[in-house]
């Protein structure tokens, strides 16, 4: 009753504590204190195998109800834990002992697992919140299959990501295959003198040139005209395939705007063809100069480096290889130096040198590297005769992505959209949050219902550290600045 502390029993049996260890100090303990002293000690190993006793009835251990969270009841009750809580380090105490001569019952806790230092436990790495924890575990037996339904999904959501992040590459460098462009060009024309009689008031004579093309398929009659035939929608506009189209027209005829210039970077957008409009009633040639769009970007090679690999235009990557094989096959890799390899008569057209690294190879290269040459066509603006004049056509070799590409970036696009997985696992999240819920206050009342006295002590013993860690007086000691020593230390 002396005692001027809200928590009562609680702080008098620490401060009776605090001050038999001074006593202890200063006396030496009586023959009668000693034995009421290992009485005491007897009486509380007693009351501890009574409580295991107790739990091993239930089919628990002590371990298991530690774990079971019988120890962290105080600051796990929704209802009364306190701020402080779940931040602060305790250091765990001894049990208090009382003065000697003092009745003890059952001073030892058996509870002393519930001594609510959950703090210094709870800084595990926090679960997600699907899955189950140890101590739900434990109550629940029939939460491994759960468990095992986790771990099975884990893997399949690895085996997804894996794949996604090769069908992501796969796009980046698509495979890609040769087939045939064929490039059409004619010219229609209007009004013109040799086909209409002259008429007031008619409009002027013109005439429009075309330029458009396909991809051939196999067992398609490449006699079919291209303006007739549909273009498949699996594969690139057929400006696609060019970096600039260049248009020449007769300078005499057209002094103001003889050339016609189309350049992909200025417009990106995709274009079946081209088509130029122009007055005029004379024929002339006209110059087109096509400059091919290769992805990745291909070099003409120089005739020493024709000689060596046989090959006109490729990527220089492939080039790199084919220098690489012609090496192997020729076995002219230094024995003594690995990263080395010696140049015979044809290579040394090539590098100039006996001996080179194979990692200056790409560097010595580019200099018999240079952009490959444009195609060239020309075509006569015929005003007479047949409408439309002209039916050249021309095959150049380009290379298709596969039309599994469409495929593949559906296919990811559809793997995004997983909102029923996603109401899914909220649900899930839900349920088990509630799960959690009811196995805190299950283990609250559990701890209670064991040992009410020790629970409630230990409860409010807890809620007494957490005051003071809430008001920030955690580092003040009031034993310590009882005594005359507190005041002499040096500031």
């Amino acid at each position: 009753g002396a005692s001027s502390s809200p928590f009562g029993n609680a702080s008098q049996a620490q401060t009776q504590a605090q001050l038999s260890a001074g006593f202890q100090n200063q006396y030496q303990l009586s023959q009668a204190q000693a034995l009421a002293h290992a009485q005491a000690q007897a009486q509380a190993q007693l009351a501890h195998a009574q409580f295991q006793a107790h739990l091993q009835a239930q089919g628990l251990s002590l371990n298991q109800a530690q774990n079971a969270g019988i120890g962290n009841l105080g600051t796990s009750s929704p209802s009364m834990s306190t701020p402080g809580s779940a931040s602060a380090k305790r250091i765990v105490q001894r049990p208090p002992m009382r003065p000697p001569g003092v009745p003890v019952t059952n001073t030892m806790s058996p509870l002393r697992i519930m001594d609510l230092t959950a703090a210094a436990r709870k800084k595990k790495q926090k679960l997600p919140e699907k899955q189950l924890q140890d101590r739900v575990a434990a109550i629940l037996p029939e939460s491994a299959l759960y468990t095992q339904l986790l771990e099975f999904e884990a893997r399949v959501d690895a085996a997804l990501t894996r794949k996604k992040v090769d069908i992501q590459e796969a796009l980046k460098n698509p495979p890609c295959v040769q087939k045939t462009l064929r490039i059409y060009v004619f010219n229609t024309f209007a009004n013109q003198m040799q086909t209409i009689p002259k008429k007031p008031n008619a409009e002027p004579p013109t005439w429009t040139l075309k330029i458009i093309g396909r991809i051939l398929e196999d067992g398609v009659d490449p006699d079919q005209p291209a303006f007739v035939q549909k273009t498949n929608p699996l594969y690139p506009k057929f400006s696609s395939f060019f970096k600039r189209v260049t248009i020449s027209l007769d300078q005499r005829l057209y002094p103001e705007n003889h050339i016609i210039i189309w350049e992909q970077a200025r417009s990106p957008a995709p274009h079946e063809g081209f088509e130029v409009k122009r007055k005029g009633d004379k024929e002339f040639t006209v110059n087109i100069r096509l400059e091919m769009n290769y992805a990745p970007e291909k070099f003409k090679l120089s005739s020493a480096l024709v000689e060596v690999l046989g090959i006109e235009v490729d990527t220089r990557p492939r080039i790199i290889a084919a220098i690489w094989h012609y090496v192997k096959a020729r076995k002219l890799q230094n024995p003594n130096d690995p990263s080395c390899f010696n140049c015979d008569a044809q290579l040394m057209k090539v590098f100039g040198e006996e001996k080179v690294k194979f990692t200056m190879v790409s560097q010595k290269i580019s200099q018999h590297l240079s952009s490959p040459p444009p195609i060239h066509l020309e075509h006569k603006i015929k005003l007479s005769g047949n409408n439309p004049a002209g039916s050249a056509c021309y095959d150049v070799l380009v290379d298709v992505p596969l039309p599994i590409q469409r495929d593949l970036s559906a296919l990811l696009a559809n793997a995004e959209k997983s909102k029923e997985i996603e109401q899914c696992d909220e649900a899930i999240c839900a349920a088990i949050r509630k799960i959690h819920e009811h196995r805190r206050r299950r283990a609250f009342f559990l701890g209670f219902s064991q040992s009410p006295v020790e629970f409630i002590n230990a409860l409010i013993e807890s809620q007494s550290r957490d005051l003071k860690l809430a008001s920030g007086e955690a580092s003040r000691s009031s034993e310590r600045e009882r005594r005359s020593d507190f005041f002499n230390q040096p500031w």
